[in-house]
């Protein structure tokens, strides 16, 4: 790919993989043909507005049905853990049509919402939860600690290992999503990068350079989030201390 994209377009359908004549102008050719920037901030925005909902809430969804004691509870995660049985376009149309009914079509709120409540972060923090000690917990008991504050002065602290690989799991995942990006969103100003490189690959799909260079772009940024967020998994499991 990053071959691909240094290649000047006369190199574009060479198979040698290091360029003759390397060039950045395919990544300028990208941002001038198309609103590039736009879809990769449009991206952005909504990767972290869904990564901070759903690990925020998951966590503490997970936190709540692996610890609280109340009536249904293993009801209420059954039917949870249920939705994971159920795959995107089973739903597609059904969800489009409570989306458009609530006004939410051509929006961030219709990119973010319905994607930003599913099932496997509460799962996963859940199972987590269940294998946490219960030791630390009673220590802060003792200190009159309530749920809540037990939650955030003890419980997060030491989840930032989990916490962390789900929101990498989460981010790329929202990141690379195309299909209800595509349903929701019909104006352009609202495209994510996967539909843009999409549109701009039904368009120059005969320049596979500028294709390559769009595809660079849009790998960068999920490559930098998660080699920061690797650092952080490993800072966190040694400050812990918690062994799987």
């Amino acid at each position: 790919m990053v071959s691909g994209a240094l290649k000047p377009p006369e190199e574009a359908t060479s198979s040698s993989l290091i360029p003759e004549s390397p060039t950045l102008d395919n990544i300028v050719t990208v941002f001038t043909r198309i609103p590039f920037a736009r879809y990769l901030a449009n991206s952005l925005g909504v990767s972290v507005a869904v990564t901070v909902l759903l690990v925020g809430f998951g966590a503490m969804a997970g936190y709540a049905l692996a610890r609280l004691r109340f009536r249904g509870r293993e009801a209420i995660f059954a039917m949870f853990f249920s939705t994971l049985l159920v795959a995107l376009p089973v739903i597609l149309v059904p969800l489009f049509y409570v989306v458009s009914r609530m006004g939410l079509t051509d929006t961030y709120a219709g990119l973010i919402l319905p994607v930003a409540f599913t099932a496997f972060p509460v799962f996963l923090m859940r199972q987590f939860y269940l294998s946490f000690p219960r030791e630390l917990e009673e220590a802060a008991d003792l200190d009159g600690a309530g749920y809540l504050r037990r939650f955030t002065r003890v419980v997060l602290p030491l989840s930032k290992p989990m916490l962390a690989s789900l929101g990498v799991i989460t981010f790329l995942a929202t990141w690379n999503s195309f299909l209800w990006p595509l349903t929701v969103a019909r104006d352009r100003d609202l495209w994510v990068v996967q539909v843009g490189i999409a549109t701009f690959q039904s368009q120059y799909g005969g320049e596979w350079n500028l294709i390559m260079a769009a595809s660079l772009l849009a790998a960068i940024p999920t490559l930098l989030v998660f080699l920061f967020l690797q650092r952080q998994i490993i800072e966190s499991i040694k400050a812990s201390g918690l062994k799987g």
